[in-house]
């Protein structure tokens, strides 16, 4: 039976484009569209737990990261894909502290899109580096998962432990006011976030916060 998808965007061309494209995918069928995030939240359906929403960032009257933050308020098992023009490192970053599980250009090929949607069905997330590959924290044991978490955490230093929990606080921080928080000079700040890079396998800042979450590394 297929999943049921949410669609938000405010452009009607791109929204029923993208309804005919997901339609045309045997797993998943569009069951409801909305011009902005106001409309959304008023008509979004209830008791559905396998309602994936894409969400555009960009809107009226009620943008995408206020649906996100609502989402995770009021909807939490609502899982989330923005779809975006605006696909910077900021604004990506942005959307997963909200609970995006994954994000797309709006560019993105049939192909890609169903990688998506299958990817968060399966793994909870989709992230094109190294989230994608490695199994879920869900798909694992219990004793595996706390294993797991307990080698990462090896891996990394305190102080590259608290640039990871700065990098993801809610309060936005630039790499700048990492540093002056952490007492760093800009080269320092540099080597962390490489460092980062290297240990966790990502590429960008976005997947530094999406690892993060993903392996529970800022409930300390």
């Amino acid at each position: 039976m297929p999943l049921n998808i949410a669609l938000v965007d405010d452009h009607d061309l791109m929204r029923t484009a993208l309804a005919n494209m997901i339609d045309r995918l045997d797993d998943y069928k569009v069951v409801y569209q909305a011009s902005n995030g106001r409309q959304f939240v008023e008509g979004l359906p209830k008791d559905d737990p396998s309602l994936i929403a894409i969400v555009d960032l960009n809107m009226p009257v009620m943008d995408g990261y206020e649906v996100l933050e609502w989402l995770a308020d009021h909807r939490p098992e609502v899982r989330s894909l923005v779809l975006t023009f605006d696909a910077t490192d900021e604004a990506m970053a942005r959307a997963v502290r909200l609970g995006a599980r994954g994000f797309l250009g709006k560019s993105a090929r049939p192909p890609v899109l169903k990688l998506a949607l299958d990817s968060i069905v399966l793994t909870g997330y989709f992230q094109t580096e190294r989230l994608e590959h490695e199994p879920p924290p869900e798909a694992m044991s219990a004793t595996r998962h706390v294993r797991e978490r307990e080698r990462i955490l090896g891996s990394i230093s305190d102080r590259e432990l608290e640039f990871l929990q700065l990098l993801c606080h809610e309060d936005e921080y630039t790499y700048e006011e990492i540093g002056s928080r952490m007492g760093l000079r800009p080269r320092s700040v540099e080597n962390y976030r490489t460092a980062l890079f290297h240990k966790l396998g990502v590429k960008s800042k976005t997947g530094l916060v999406l690892y993060a979450m993903k392996w529970q590394l800022l409930e300390m």
